[in-house]
């Protein structure tokens, strides 16, 4: 497929484009800090599509108390209820599928990276491979250049676990970082409110529960991929735990600003003024009496 062809080319080229620039005296850890790089790289233009998925979640919750007031309107019928969840969702701009659309957008690049990352010595030695032949990188890792915090990023860790447990540890607490981050990035939003799980909608709790069980899915599925791509996953999670800070932070100080008005300065008390005789009336009153 061209254009197949054409993603995991671009992958490969930018990740040797990193590996590169680094200073050669880092030795193999250069490998890993490329895959760190092109993760961070790949996180920022994605920047756009996490904006969105934050502010939606958040938006979502802040409509509970609506929903919970038409799910008691139309309790008896669900079809009706369904037609003004989705009149509620337009109206206010909410889009109940757009944490999703993050993850969504990325799995073509997941697939290519597995694609690039899981490339054998035998097909870099013969240039059957997505980064290009000749370059840095590739001399590198046909050389088995490719260790990062005493792991081999070019083997998956099941393959590792056969070296015995100590040397499993680090490919482990990589998968636990994966998972962690994953699930810490599926409630982030949820904790900053309370909300009552009955009072959700049918389409939010679906979402959350799938954005709760995918970091367990992607755990099962880095045993078996190559550890590259699971340093990978950890530094996009740690990334957007982040981002999502960053923007809920962003958010909840312009709300603040906004909901408090400004005070001017109070307006001087006016005194009232003096009905007593003034200096002058007294001294006309002086000037009569002489003249009698």
């Amino acid at each position: 497929m061209p254009g197949w062809d054409i993603l995991t080319g671009a992958l490969g080229s930018v990740l040797n484009l990193f590996y590169s620039v680094l200073p050669e005296g880092i030795g193999s850890a250069r490998y890993g800090i490329a895959i760190i790089m092109l993760t961070l790289a790949v996180s920022v233009l994605l920047f756009p599509l996490t904006l969105k998925q934050t502010r939606s979640m958040k938006a979502m919750q802040e409509i509970q108390p609506e929903v919970k007031k038409l799910q008691k309107e139309y309790k008896e019928d669900r079809q009706e209820l369904n037609a003004k969840l989705m009149e509620l969702y337009q109206e206010r701009g909410v889009n109940p599928a757009a944490g999703c659309l993050p993850l969504l957008v990325q799995m073509p690049i997941w697939f290519a990276l597995f694609s690039v990352l899981r490339v054998s010595r035998e097909a870099l030695e013969a240039g059957n491979s997505s980064i290009p032949a000749g370059s840095k990188l590739s001399d590198a890792l046909i050389a088995g250049q490719s260790d990062f915090l005493s792991m081999d990023l070019q083997i998956t860790p099941s393959t590792a676990s056969g070296d015995g447990f100590g040397q499993l540890i680090p490919y482990l607490v990589l998968i636990l970082v994966v998972v962690a981050t994953g699930y810490y990035q599926s409630v982030q939003t949820m904790r900053r409110r309370k909300d009552d799980p009955s009072s959700q909608s049918p389409q939010q709790q679906g979402v959350q529960n799938a954005m709760r069980f995918l970091p367990v899915l992607f755990g099962v599925f880095s045993w078996n991929f190559p550890t590259g791509l699971v340093l990978y996953f950890a530094t996009s999670n740690l990334f957007r735990v982040g981002q999502q800070a960053y923007i809920l932070g962003l958010d909840e100080s312009g709300e603040s600003s906004g909901d408090s008005t400004s005070t001017s300065d109070p307006e001087p008390e006016i005194k009232p003024v003096s009905k007593g005789p003034s200096p002058n009336a007294s001294k006309k009153k002086r000037n009569r009496r002489r003249r009698k």
